[in-house]
């Protein structure tokens, strides 16, 4: 049995994903408005999209800047890496989690307000040449 959990450990570590990252959990901003700045900077050069995001004026641009600096900053520190040979190869955003507010209305009533959060991850890569 312990031999068998050390070959799925082995297997799951040299089948792990080494490429620089970053995320970022629980920003209040919707996931939709969040995905249209992500779908401008996919697949673009590191450099590229810190100056598209740099005068985009979209609430979304600012976190989604900060979140591909400390990727470029991860991939330099701890992998070694080139900022100049870096792209974005994956940028992607999930819902966090809902918050559910109340909003008063008239003759007693209440509508219900959804607080939506986001979780973003950036994944980098080298081009290859």
């Amino acid at each position: 049995m312990a031999k068998r959990i050390r070959e799925k450990a082995l297997e799951r570590k040299q089948n792990q994903d080494n490429r620089p990252y970053a995320c970022a959990k629980y920003i209040s901003l919707s996931p939709s408005k969040v995905g249209i700045v992500l779908d401008t900077v996919r697949g673009k050069k590191c450099e590229e999209a810190v100056a598209i995001l740099s005068v985009l004026p979209n609430n979304a641009a600012s976190v989604v800047l900060k979140l591909i600096n400390s990727a470029v900053a991860n991939a330099e520190h701890n992998k070694g890496m080139n900022r100049q040979n870096l792209y974005v190869a994956e940028i992607f955003v999930g819902p966090g989690p809902i918050m559910k507010r109340q909003m008063p209305r008239g003759k007693g009533s209440a509508s219900r307000i959804l607080k939506r959060s986001s979780h973003i991850t950036v994944i980098l890569d080298e081009i290859k040449e």
